[in-house]
């Protein structure tokens, strides 16, 4: 901008500009110009995360010798006020990063440094009281930082996923109820199978969505060990006694999580497998999304020439040109993020699978395809089952329709007549076009009300004797 005024700070490699009324600083800045990638700025939890291990440090330090008492405690008050929502306009570095997540590392060190300093009586770009690198940063890498903020953003980010896919299941489950008794065709290869009933295929998929999220929540424990104080290399360097504990513990509290150090903190810089075990498990749950919600659209095609079994509620027009047409827009836009989901978890495994020795440097694309495939999901899910889901109807008549033109009864007559004969019945039905039902009653097999009894039985109990 031509009006806009910069001050100039210094680091290792000169002189750079900075914007004046910035509270980042020049690392930030040289990270502004260096990557104009994507136009993305950081994730929100992923800020909020790296903030809070910020002021866990601060207190972790807090000791003789290390950090005084002074700086301690601006930096927790700084840091306070960024997570009560304040200046998250200054977290600017693109996603597409250096490696590891050095800038945006920075980027916080930077923002904090200055907002401390102003509060202190000094100026911004000084760094007087409090340094970047020597104060907020304090016995911290980027090497640690990072992967530990990436595990609490997700940690942050996963009970509002499970949320929402117990809320579809819930409502899978609330139709299945309603429908129990709803006898329809069952389809398998898509053709005429034995009957089945609405609500066993609707509480299928409440079973299934509640095992992915199960599945989900046991990904919760692993991402709770984390390496903050391995420093650089995870061997501690540079770090105050205790640190790495006391840190621990006061993420603990501010989370609610149970944090606690890793073991090995090499191993947790070295290693993203934590991460990609929930990205799997997301990867897992788009795939039987998809599956899903292309039965949805399948049973709800239509409404005259397709399955027709399902009303799904109109939310919008379907067609520029064709009046009157209404699509399963919902449905189609959750299969849309579930193949965006999966192609997420594909770049999240390579990702994982590009660490080399002592860091992951993959590490802030890697965070950021987790973040969307766990925000995007979250709100299609949503979006699908208050907008669709809730306002679902059966076509009964349909389903009977169906169900009554179906060659797959001649099934139910197998262990009756045997199966041979049973599949004369069927090829009968399928030349004359005449119903299982009529051609059972004509040959005096049984009445076409025990027929009806028959078929109700198989499709609710899973019995015919």
């Amino acid at each position: 901008m031509a009006n806009q005024r910069f001050r100039i700070e210094k680091d290792s490699l000169g002189e750079f500009s900075v914007p004046e009324d910035a509270w980042y600083g020049v690392q930030t800045a040289r990270a502004i110009a260096n990557f104009p990638i994507s136009g993305r700025r950081p994730d929100r939890d992923f800020v909020l995360a790296h903030i809070t291990i910020k002021r866990a440090a601060a207190i972790a330090n807090r000791q003789p010798a290390w950090l005084d008492a002074r700086r301690a405690d601006a930096i927790m008050k700084v840091c306070d006020r960024i997570l009560a929502g304040e200046h998250l306009d200054q977290f600017v570095v693109d996603r597409f990063q250096a490696g590891a997540g050095t800038s945006h590392n920075m980027n916080s060190n930077e923002v904090i440094a200055n907002l401390v300093n102003v509060a202190l009586g000094g100026q911004r770009g000084t760094y007087d009281p409090v340094n970047p690198n020597d104060h907020v940063n304090m016995g911290q890498s980027t090497n640690d930082t990072i992967p530990t903020a990436i595990r609490l953003a997700a940690l942050a980010k996963l009970p509002r996923l499970i949320a929402a896919v117990e809320n579809m299941a819930t409502e899978f489950t609330r139709i299945g109820t309603a429908e129990a008794d709803t006898v329809k065709s069952g389809r398998t290869h898509l053709q005429d199978a034995v009957p089945t009933t609405i609500g066993r295929e609707f509480s299928a998929y409440a079973w299934t969505l509640t095992r992915c999220a199960r599945r989900l929540a046991l990904t919760r424990e692993p991402l709770c060990s984390i390496g903050l104080g391995g420093s650089a290399a995870g061997t501690g360097l540079n770090t105050s006694p205790g640190y790495a504990e006391k840190a621990a513990a006061e993420l603990a509290r501010l989370t609610g999580e149970a944090i606690h150090p890793a073991s090995d903190m090499a191993a947790q810089m070295q290693s993203m497998t934590d991460v990609q075990g929930l990205s799997s498990a997301i990867r897992d749950l788009a795939l039987e999304l998809t599956r899903i919600s292309n039965d949805m659209r399948l049973l709800a095609s239509g409404p005259r020439t397709g399955i027709g079994e399902l009303r799904l509620p109109p939310v919008q027009p379907g067609s520029s040109i064709m009046p009157g047409k209404v699509n399963p827009v919902m449905f189609e836009m959750l299969n849309q993020v579930c193949y965006q989901v999966i192609g997420q978890d594909a770049a999240v495994a390579a990702m994982t699978a590009a660490g080399q020795l002592e860091l992951n440097v993959m590490m802030p694309a890697l965070g950021s395809a987790l973040f969307d495939a766990m925000d995007w999901l979250t709100n299609a899910i949503n979006a699908a089952t208050e907008k669709n889901l809730k306002g679902i109807t059966v076509d009964r008549g349909r389903c009977a329709e169906f169900l009554h033109a179906s060659v797959g009864l001649a099934t139910l007559l197998n262990t009756r007549i045997g199966y041979a004969a049973a599949a004369e019945i069927a090829k009968e039905s399928e030349k004359t076009q005449k119903t299982v039902r009529d051609i059972v009653a004509a040959r005096g097999i049984m009445s076409a009300a025990q027929f009806d009894a028959l078929v109700l039985k198989a499709a609710r109990d899973g019995k015919i004797e």
